[in-house]
């Protein structure tokens, strides 16, 4: 089965598009298997897939960043008969429709017939082939797309809706801070869609957090690694020293935010040893007492790093039904407990300032040595997608 690959944001980056687009192909060979061809033809690419991988093939290409839509195709040779052929085949396999319109592409302008004289002859084949069949030009049921090109003309009848956005990969590296709630997973899909390789870091808590929290937390990054080129690295931090730490040295209504700030250390020491720039939160404004501005301008002072916030405009609901989408919303709402779950105060501060976090941070005893010790006992894990 041969796959026509769309893209649209890639055709705007100039003297950049290659690297784009190798980057893109690279992921599609990645999610679909070393076996699978694809190859770069202008302004498409293009997917061979063996016929009884075609329906699988459909499911990944659907995930990858970069593709704005596609569509199956049939290759044909550059006459009208043999278009017309390929419309009646595709015609005799599509699921029975009662208006259609045809829409060709000449790309390549030394085909002897204009775009609008093959809609016609073509339009008039269907009519007099399928006299059943009405032409509806503004509301098909079925768009027949025609693209002529150099190489032969291919011809489909579906496009397949992509994620669109930038291959993964493409603009840099970042640590996701993975909690294993609804809001972390969605910030780190949606940091992939502008290209950036998401790697993710789970405090866990143990024995506060079990085996089912671990659980959680694994399968969401199967999730995830569906739009990440197949695969997902996973940082699994032993928290539990340093949390208990915290919540018997710090106030309890600050406790939430040095806790987070503790999380940034670690991750900003993790990502000097990975090559990642930036932190990925899910974090967002005003959705809890903790998130205020004050608090998140706090937290993020514990960390020199560029911290990408993706969910911050969006509301709780648009958040929940982006997670339906992606296919995480299920896994997060398990009735497992996280770390950020545990020790959380009834009434947490809603103002905070870095200076005096610091202070409160000097009365952990061995916070530094805890940080550091959390840090090198850091587990990895290589988590494959799941489809």
């Amino acid at each position: 089965m041969l796959f026509m690959i769309r893209f649209a944001e890639i055709a705007l980056k100039g003297k950049n598009k290659k690297m784009f687009l190798d980057r893109l192909r690279e992921n599609l060979i990645s999610t679909l298997g070393r076996h699978v061809k694809v190859r770069v033809e202008h302004d498409r690419l293009y997917v061979d897939a063996p016929d009884h991988e075609a329906f699988e093939a459909k499911r990944r290409i659907s995930s990858v960043f970069g593709v704005q839509n596609f569509s199956p195709v049939v290759k044909v040779e550059r006459d009208v008969q043999k278009i017309e052929e390929a419309i009646k085949e595709l015609l005799n396999q599509h699921t029975p429709v009662s208006t259609f319109k045809v829409n060709t592409r000449r790309s390549d302008k030394t085909f002897p017939v204009k775009s609008q004289e093959l809609n016609a002859r073509l339009g008039s084949f269907v009519l007099e082939h399928f006299p059943e069949m009405k032409v509806d030009l503004h509301n098909p049921e079925l768009e027949i797309g025609v693209e002529i090109r150099r190489e032969g003309v291919y011809v489909y009848g579906e496009r397949i809706k992509g994620p669109g956005g930038l291959p993964v990969g493409s603009t840099g590296r970042a640590l996701l801070l993975l909690s294993g709630g609804i809001d972390s997973p969605v910030a780190g899909w949606m940091a992939m869609k502008r290209g950036v390789r998401i790697e993710a870091i789970h405090f866990a808590s143990p024995p506060y957090t079990g085996e089912k929290s671990r659980e959680k937390v694994l399968d969401i990054c199967g999730v995830l690694a569906r739009y990440s080129a197949g695969i997902m690295k996973l940082y699994i931090v032993p928290f539990t020293k340093l949390q208990v730490a915290i919540h018997r040295s710090v106030p309890i209504r600050y406790s939430i935010v040095v806790q987070r700030r503790a999380m940034m250390r670690i991750s900003s020491l993790l990502a000097e040893k990975t090559g990642a720039l930036a932190l990925v939160t899910g974090e967002n404004l005003g959705q809890v007492g903790s998130q205020t501005m004050e608090n998140l301008n706090t937290i993020a002072k514990a960390t020199d790093l560029l911290v990408l916030r993706p969910l911050v405009g969006m509301d709780k609901i648009e958040i929940m039904e982006l997670a339906k989408r992606i296919g995480t919303y299920d896994i997060s709402i398990r009735p497992y407990e996280d770390c950020c779950t545990v020790f959380v105060p009834p009434n947490p501060a809603t103002k905070s300032r870095p200076e005096h976090m610091e202070e409160l941070e000097k009365h952990i005893e061995g916070y530094w040595k805890l940080i550091e010790e959390s840090v090198e006992r850091v587990e990895t894990i290589d988590v494959k997608a799941t489809w």
